[in-house]
Order: C-alpha cells, then sequence, then structure tokens
C-alpha cells in the first residue's frame, strides 16, 4: 500500500497546515494511484510528517525552509502521467500547508520510490501488485452495486 513522507524543517508549516498535510498528501497519493475511496484503502495510506530541529536542513546558498516529499508505491502503480499529476499536487499540498505561494515551488522536491514486486509485505505476508488491483476491482464493483 502507498506511503508518503514530507520532511520539514520545525516550524515551517502553518498550524492548519500542520493539522491537514499529512491526510491532504495520502489523499493525493490515493488520487493518482487510482484506489477506490474506500475506508479499507484509506486506512492503508500512511502518511508520516517528519520534523528535522532548527538549523538540520539548510542549502549552499541559504537557510530558507525546503520541503521533501517521499511517496512509495508499488513498482507500475504510477504512470508517467500519474506521477505527473502526483508531483504536482503534492507540491501544491505542501506550499499551501506552509503558506507559501506557487513562485515558492522549486522549495518542495517530490521523490517517487517503487517498491518492486514482492518486496511488499504486511499482515505477515507478501503482497504483490496484483492482489491491490484485485482488491481494488472488488471495492468498485462493490461501489457500484451500492449506488
Amino acid at each position: 500500500m502507498p506511503m508518503i513522507r514530507l520532511t520539514v524543517p520545525a516550524g515551517s508549516l502553518t498550524d492548519e497546515g500542520r493539522r491537514t498535510v499529512q491526510q491532504d498528501l495520502a489523499r493525493a497519493l490515493l488520487k493518482w494511484e487510482g484506489a477506490p475511496d474506500t475506508a479499507f484503502f484509506r486506512a492503508q495510506a500512511w502518511s508520516f510528517l517528519a520534523e528535522l530541529r532548527e538549523g538540520a536542513q539548510v542549502t549552499a546558498e541559504d537557510a530558507a525552509p525546503r520541503f521533501l516529499v517521499e511517496a512509495t508505491v508499488p513498482q507500475g502503480a504510477l504512470s508517467e502521467r500519474r506521477k505527473a499529476g502526483l508531483v504536482k499536487d503534492a507540491t501544491r499540498v505542501v506550499l499551501h500547508a506552509a503558506g507559501l505561494g506557487e513562485e515558492e515551488a522549486l522549495r518542495v522536491w517530490v521523490l517517487v520510490h517503487e517498491q518492486p514486486d514482492g518486496t511488499w509485505g504486511a499482515g505477515g505476508a507478501v503482497i504483490r501488485y496484483a492482489d491491490l488491483v484485485a482488491l481494488a476491482q472488488d471495492a468498485t464493483k462493490e461501489q457500484a452495486t451500492h449506488a
């Protein structure tokens, strides 16, 4: 299942942004992964916020805050179009959470890590991408039946 981690310098997010950024990033990841909007899939999309101590992140130029988003997904889950959409949405979410405008977009870097099939486990078992696709198809059929 997908995971997303945001690493930020301490104090670089607004109060509201700090409260909402993790769920907003998780929702963006699920959207671009194409997962059904069900409680099961939402519960599997983990989102982490790592705040660095003051002064722990700088560039060779300055100490203005920079933001690193790392998304881990099963290999093959994101096409190039979906990766581009995730990068765009994650950047927008982080900028909003930090109270910054689009002109500051280069402060946000997004890395997409694709986990090779057979190297992801949950509940004591190896989970394969085909298993996730089947779960998503079943959930989509069930949603259509109840609609």
